[in-house]
């Protein structure tokens, strides 16, 4: 007798199973890999948060931000100033465009090093912001498909849904100020 019990206990339990850890070797243990991924993925969700989590700013930031919007702006209305003031007094755009000839060279090169580090900047802030984005809109992926797979079970499963007896009223009751929606409701049971 133990001696079966000593094979049946090494086959089937007693601390370690042969049968389940053989077929662990060949297929992923669901209930391990589902607790893995959950971890994986509330890992992720933390460092996410982590890294995009919104601060407090203070009075001086938010007054470097208000600054820190105005050249665009500027230099925009600034350029069709200038076509407009080209086209209503010719005279005092040509003195004015005489006085940017004799601009020097190199104070050209530092204003466009100026403008091209301002706008690339800028573009790099709009881009870290649009990562951010997606981050927010992928830590959504997982809740947007179990919706789905519930939605396809509904479909797929008519015969789920409790039909309404002929003798039973409309249900006139449930969306008392929209008639499609009542519509909707009666037709579906």
């Amino acid at each position: 007798m133990g001696l079966i019990d000593r094979i049946f206990g090494m086959v089937f339990g007693s601390g370690n199973n042969l049968i389940r850890d053989t077929a662990e070797v060949f297929v992923e243990n669901a209930e391990k890999g589902a607790a893995r991924e959950a971890v994986m993925r509330g890992d992720a969700l933390a460092q996410f948060a982590g890294e995009f989590a919104l601060q407090q700013r203070g009075l001086f930031d938010r007054f470097m931000d208000a600054l820190n919007r105005i050249p665009r702006p500027a230099m925009a209305l600034g350029t069709l100033a200038l076509f407009v003031s080209a086209m209503t007094d010719p005279i005092w755009f040509a003195s004015r465009m005489q006085g940017i000839a004799l601009v020097p060279e190199p104070l050209w090169w530092l204003l466009g090093a100026i403008v091209s580090f301002y706008f690339g900047a800028r573009h790099q802030l709009k881009n870290q912001q649009f990562h951010k984005q997606i981050a927010a809109s992928l830590a959504q992926t997982p809740t947007v498909l179990s919706n789905l797979k519930a939605l396809d079970a509904m479909k797929d499963a008519p015969a789920s849904r409790p039909k309404r007896a002929k003798s039973e009223p409309p249900l006139t009751t449930a969306f008392p100020n929209n008639a499609a929606l009542q519509d909707w409701a009666n037709t579906r049971g």
